[in-house]
């Protein structure tokens, strides 16, 4: 069961529908449809009122941070 206002990961798009994940894990398809048109893989979306929207400050953030985990991986890498 999903939690109201729950975050959701796009994984991946299958032909007209977007592969979620969910925080715990799990995966949900949404249709494509129900998505904004710029939504692409890895973006965050939450459902509210019905409709799903971006959360762009939360994919921005996670962005952010997979980055910065890259850099400190590469810069171990070096030493």
């Amino acid at each position: 069961m999903r939690h109201r206002n729950e975050k959701l990961t796009v994984d991946r798009f299958e032909g007209d529908i977007a592969v979620c994940e969910t925080s715990d894990g799990g995966h949900v398809d949404i249709p494509k449809s129900s998505l904004p048109e710029s939504v692409r893989e890895g973006d965050v979306v939450v459902k509210l009122r019905g409709e799903y929207v971006a959360d762009v400050e939360e994919t921005e953030s996670r962005r952010k941070r997979i980055l910065s985990l890259k850099n400190l991986i590469i810069k171990d890498g070096e030493e």
